[in-house]
């Protein structure tokens, strides 16, 4: 999960223009990292690029926080 996560934290830090420092596995897209419906399009679209994965919408409309999507992630690289 650390090497995942770090991805994501360098994504979701370049995306949503904030520090990497102000993201934890409980930070919440919206409330805590201020993501609108926009940056949560453009952050799956990074993602998915990133790692080769396909996130359904209906998916991604359901990670709250961070750890909503590394676990998810996780999932599907098992595969």
């Amino acid at each position: 999960m650390d090497d995942l996560f770090a991805k994501m934290k360098g994504l979701i830090a370049e995306k949503l223009e904030i520090e990497e420092d102000t993201i934890t596995l409980d930070s919440s897209f919206r409330k805590d990292l201020g993501a609108d419906s926009l940056d949560t399009y453009e952050l799956v679209y990074a993602i998915e690029e990133e790692l080769g994965i396909t996130i359904p919408d209906e998916k991604a409309n359901e990670f709250e926080t961070v750890r909503d999507a590394v676990e998810f992630l996780e999932s599907q690289m098992k595969k």
